[in-house]
């Protein structure tokens, strides 16, 4: 419901990937309703009902059905929003479903913070709700960003009651995809062009490996004194990744006539 009615006065962008639901079909095309911006009308036209000639448009889409659409032009001045369906691939369509349910379990899990807490909704939204969304995204990223670090709730500035409340909610009920771990590295370099070779060696540490789902970034903390996070689909990989990063970085810095270290605790 707070889906909806937080759309309600929002229109999609043009290009943008949307969730309708079929409202009533014609020979000519469907009319739907936008799931995510408080049902708001769309329009698909036959001719983007599917790239194939079109015998039935029935064979395609039937009042009740949920469908992805692309939208292609959007008149706020008018209320109309054309949309297309045969522009929508498999892998996008199962993609932007199943970010929508996760939307709406992050919604659901929300309300369960709120009754723990003995607080309304609503109420829970304006103390803190609208502020995690702001910085997360949506409710479920924030419930599973905190199920794979709890810490981040404070270190992205959130304080209060709510939090521990918040972090079991997420631990009870966030399966999560990936694990993320921290390590330091101490790193010093005292000739002339000392600051690029530090750079350089922070640079050898970090690491984007997609298809590994390994993600290596460092942090400045405060000179010599940097912060590794490594985030990987379990514990072993992220050890054994995180370690090699900061031997990386230590190697790269004592290679530059620097000296430097390598920890996993602080």
């Amino acid at each position: 419901m707070l889906n909806k009615m937080a759309g309600r006065d929002r229109y999609p962008e043009e290009g943008e990937l949307v969730l309708c639901t079929v409202k009533t079909v014609k020979n000519f095309g469907a009319f739907v309703t936008l799931d995510e911006y408080g049902d708001k009308e769309g329009f698909i036209h036959i001719r983007e009902i599917s790239s194939g000639w079109v015998k039935n448009i029935r064979d395609h889409a039937r009042e009740g059905q949920k469908k992805v659409c692309k939208v292609l032009k959007v008149a706020p001045e008018r209320g109309h929003i054309d949309l297309s369906l045969k522009q929508v691939n498999e892998h996008q369509r199962r993609e932007k479903i199943q970010r929508w349910r996760n939307a709406n379990k992050g919604v659901k899990l929300f309300e369960i913070v709120a009754q723990r807490l003995g607080i309304e909704t609503e109420a829970a939204y304006e103390s803190f709700g609208y502020d995690l969304m702001d910085v997360f995204g949506d409710l479920y990223q924030a419930f599973e960003e905190v199920a794979m670090d709890e810490t981040i709730l404070e270190e992205e500035g959130f304080k209060g009651d709510w939090s521990q409340t918040f972090v079991d909610i997420a631990r009870e009920n966030i399966e999560v995809p990936y694990v993320k771990i921290e390590g330091f590295v101490e790193i010093k370099s005292y000739a002339p062009d000392g600051v690029e070779r530090v750079k350089e060696a922070l640079l050898s540490a970090e690491k984007e490996d997609e298809e590994a789902e390994v993600s290596i970034t460092a942090h400045y903390l405060g000179a010599p004194k940097y912060r590794l996070v490594c985030r990987a689909p379990d514990y072993k990989v992220a050890e054994e990744e995180l370690r090699a990063a900061g031997e990386r970085a230590v190697e790269k810095i004592i290679a530059a006539e620097g000296e430097g270290r390598f920890w996993r605790k602080d």
